[in-house]
Order: structure tokens, then sequence, then C-alpha cells
């Protein structure tokens, strides 16, 4: 028979002022320590470096014709080259710049419009909260890629900004619903209680003591925004809606499909582009997973839990008793094990 005894576990940052000082500062530094946070940050790095450089770093002008058609990837062309000689390589790095901005762009637009409806219908309630509701709703229910595709092709100018705006103007309502749940359950505690008895604006309380306890949320749904504003630019420019004189991974794939790259096994033509939309979209989903678990106390206190039995497993003294003692007055600490033969 085994019996192990039990003790009250003492926490370890609560040994003195030093442990809890360092124990704070590894609770502010667990967001970067995350392996899937410093990967994706690190993927998406090197693609705001190639927005910001890729124009100088191309070696080629993605426009110009050239004499070597449809060769597949080598030196002098990494990604190999179009049916008319253009370089595919120069076509990605050109093309980084304008889906970053449009993503980036169309998700603090998505994220400003979703905090004000968001935060003001949760917090005021009443009529106000019914009637932003009400508009939230409205475009919960309407398909957001047919109306931003609706919208776009009914518009003389299609570029960049415009994009960003009929993006950002058309995917602020699932994060406005969102904000407007935490907000609901965040206006009762005690520190908003106290401020608006100590007499403060309501804007004041908004913004100093509301917006901080909701930031984590709020930039999850913005990298969840970014993620689907990429996508939607690259979906308009595929099917041509958008101005496909303008390079982006959109249009590299637009250009390869009219011109049958498939049929004609360019693979070259179309996988780069496909690959560094998949990196991007890795890269933003990884830093969402490193925010949900930072933030989520439930997976915070899972990984504690686990890195404290990895700790403890193996160093458990094994104490065995004379025969014919009995458990009372065996020893209290560790594992105790009785001989049951006489």
């Amino acid at each position: 028979m085994a019996l192990q005894a039990t003790e009250p576990e003492v926490p370890l940052d609560t040994a003195g002022g030093a442990g809890a000082t360092a124990a704070g500062r590894r609770d502010r530094l667990r967001f970067l320590r995350n392996p899937k946070t410093v990967t994706g940050l690190a993927i998406l790095g090197v693609f705001v470096l190639l927005a910001v450089a890729g124009s100088w770093l191309a070696p080629h002008d993605p426009s110009a014709r050239g004499d070597e058609l449809l060769q597949p990837p080598s030196w002098q062309h990494p990604f190999g080259t179009t049916q008319t000689g253009q370089d595919i390589f120069s076509q990605i790095l050109v093309g980084t710049r304008g889906v970053l901005v449009v993503g980036f762009l169309a998700a603090a637009i998505a994220t400003v419009l979703g905090v004000i409806v968001g935060v003001t219908a949760g917090y005021l309630g009443g009529v106000g909260d019914d009637l932003l509701s009400s508009v939230s709703n409205v475009f919960l229910v309407i398909p957001g890629l047919p109306l931003i595709i609706i919208i776009t092709s009914l518009l003389p100018d299609t570029n960049d900004l415009t994009i960003a705006l009929v993006i950002g103007l058309t995917s602020w309502a699932w994060g406005a619903r969102v904000l407007r749940a935490q907000t609901l359950s965040l206006r009762g505690r005690d520190y908003v209680q106290a401020a608006r008895a100590t007499g403060e604006s309501t804007w004041r309380i908004i913004v100093c003591e509301l917006l901080p306890n909701l930031t984590p949320v709020i930039a999850s749904g913005f990298v969840g925004t970014v993620i689907f504003a990429v996508l939607a630019e690259i979906t308009l420019a595929f099917i041509g809606v958008a101005d496909i004189s303008h390079w982006n991974w959109g249009t590299v794939l637009f250009w390869a499909q009219n011109n049958q790259a498939l049929a004609q096994d360019a693979w070259w033509w179309f996988v780069p582009a496909g690959l560094c939309i998949a990196l991007l979209g890795t890269a933003l989903s990884l830093i969402n997973f490193g925010i949900d678990e930072f933030v989520n106390p439930r997976l915070r206190s899972q990984g504690r839990a686990g890195r404290g039995v990895r700790m403890r497993v193996g160093f458990t003294p094994v104490v065995r008793a004379p025969r014919g003692t009995p458990v009372r007055d065996a020893p209290r600490t560790g594992t105790i094990r009785k001989d049951s033969q006489p």
C-alpha cells in the first residue's frame, strides 16, 4: 500500500519582495518570451522590411518585359519569369508594400470604429446602446466580402487607399460586438464605480479606466482584421476588381490565372505568391495566439501548472516504514510504502 502526504503549496513569488518583483518582470515579458509570438513577429518583421525596401531590393522593373519567356527559377530570376519575360521575384518584392499598407490601414480604421461603437454602446446603455447595437447587427448580417466587392466595383478609382477605406468601413461590426460585451462586464467593477462616485467624466472613465483593460481584446481584434483585410485585398486583385496595373500578390495571381500558368506547368508563377500569403497569415495567427495565451487566465494557469508538475516530477523522496509500524506513526513527508507481508 502506498500513501502520499500532501502539504499546502506556497507560491514562489510570495517568498519575498525580490521574488515578487522578479515574478512581476517575468509576467510582463511573458508575451515576448512566447515562442509563437517570437516566431510570428520575426516573420512579420521580414515582410515589413520587404515592404519598406522592396522597390530598392528588386533586381528588375516588375513591369519590364524581357527576352527570357516563361523561364523557371534561376540565379538571374530567383522566382522565374512570366510569358512576357517579367521578373516574378521583383513583382513579389514590390507588391509586398501594397498588401501590408492595405491590411494595416484597413485594420486601423475598423479597430477605431469598433472601439468607438462597442465601448460607447456597452458603457452608456439605454437608447444609445440599442441604436448602436442595431447598426452593428445590420453590418453583421451582410456578407462582408460580397459587400466589399460591390462597393469597390462601383468606385471610379480603386487604389490602395480606396480599398483600405472600403474594407475598414465594412469590417468593424464584429469587433464592436466583442468590445460591447467586454465593456458590459467591466462597467460594474468596483474601480469603475469608484471613478463614478468621485465625479469623473464619462469620457475620462472610458479612456483611463476601461480602455487599458480592453487593450488585449483590441489588439487581438486588430490582428484578426489585418488577416481579413489582406485576404480581401488579394481577392479583389485576383478577380480583377482592383487596379491590376498596381503590383501586389493578388495581381501576380491574376495574371498567372489569366495566362493559364497551371496548364503550362509554370508553377513558379503562382507558388511564390501563395507561399507569401500563407506565411503572412501564419505570422499574424501566431501573434494572435500569443496574445490569447497572454491575456487568457485559464491558459496561463494551465501553463504554470504544467511547469510546476514538471519541476516536481522525480524529486519526491521515498521513505520505507519499518515492518509493523502503523501508518499513523510513519513519517509525514514523501511517499510512504508499507510492506503488506507480516
